[in-house]
């Protein structure tokens, strides 16, 4: 009885090869990519929308930034009203349930010509961005900045050697406003604050200065480094805060050469490219027991140091 042929081949055994005409097929293809680098996986499609979340954030965050700001509720409004904020507007909602504090935000108000607005509760929590303004919020302009080269014209104007601060890495406002107000009270010309990645003068800068900044100008730079390098060959003598410092503040003697203290952030101190263009490092001598000073309080001693040996 003849047997039926196998499908493929008429007898067992190993049946030929491909000879190489297929290698391709057979090569790798390398690695699988990410799910977010590959364009049909959802998890790309969900790197994007992150992506477009973020860069809407920061474009709403930047003109806010360059916008009017806006201080929100009764206690914060009536003291920016108080301090001598700058203002343009105020808005209040139509049949508040007024109070004192109101009251007498609407006579400062008037005294002072700003202009006042109704506003549905609706527009104000747009106007806030949602903040918690209790019927009533006040408007302060943009903050007009100068340039370093400014602040040594003001010193100037007043037959004064110049005494300047400059902030590294300072990022609370509230901050910023206590510098500003110190550099004041202790005969100071100006403060010089970088652009990106820093505290700006907001509204809340304007309060902690308990209007000093009306007073003391703030410069703005895009870069710290390049104007800490002008006021050098201005001959300012720059001095650095640092708790390693080379030496004590009180060892350095302030006569009559213009001075720039740079002041940096509290956790990380100044940045090294900073600390590298200073012609000093300097500490302030604390008890051992206390690991660091507050931003504003380093430079409110360092400038009543300076103050104090320029009297002498």
């Amino acid at each position: 009885m003849a047997s039926t042929p196998r499908s493929g081949g008429s007898k067992k055994g190993p049946t030929k090869g491909s000879g190489g005409k297929n290698k391709r097929s057979l090569r790798g293809k390398g690695p699988t990519p990410k799910a977010e680098d590959r364009v049909y996986h959802k998890a790309h499609k969900s790197a994007a929308n992150r992506k477009s979340a973020n860069a809407s954030a920061q474009a709403k965050r930047r003109k806010k930034e360059s916008g009017p700001n806006m201080v929100a509720g009764r206690n914060s409004v009536l003291e920016a009203l108080r301090e001598d904020v700058p203002a343009t507007a105020m808005y209040v909602v139509g049949r508040i349930d007024s109070d004192d504090r109101v009251r007498e935000a609407i006579t400062l108000a008037t005294k002072r010509g700003i202009s006042m607005l109704e506003a549905s509760k609706p527009d104000l929590d747009r106007l806030t961005d949602d903040a918690i303004h209790q019927g009533i919020a006040l408007q302060i302009p943009p903050y007009d900045y100068a340039e370093p080269g400014d602040l040594l014209e003001a010193a100037a104007d007043r037959a004064e050697t110049p005494l300047l601060v400059a902030l590294d890495g300072i990022t609370d406002p509230r901050n910023l406003g206590a510098i500003v107000r110190s550099t004041a009270a202790f005969g100071g010309h100006g403060v010089i604050i970088p652009e990106r990645r820093a505290a700006s003068m907001t509204a809340a800068a304007w309060k902690t200065s308990a209007g000093a900044a009306a007073r003391i100008r703030v410069a703005q730079v895009v870069n710290l480094a390049r104007a800490i390098d002008e006021l050098k060959k201005q001959n300012v003598f720059v001095v650095g805060l640092d708790m390693d410092g080379e030496v004590d503040l009180p060892e350095l003697t302030f006569s009559r050469d213009p001075v720039c203290i740079v002041v940096g952030s509290e956790g990380k101190g100044l940045s090294r490219l900073i600390a590298e263009k200073c012609d000093q490092i300097v500490s302030i001598p604390i008890a051992a027991t206390t690991e660091s000073l507050n931003a504003g309080i380093a430079a409110a001693v360092s400038l009543y140091e300076v103050a104090r040996t320029r009297r002498r």
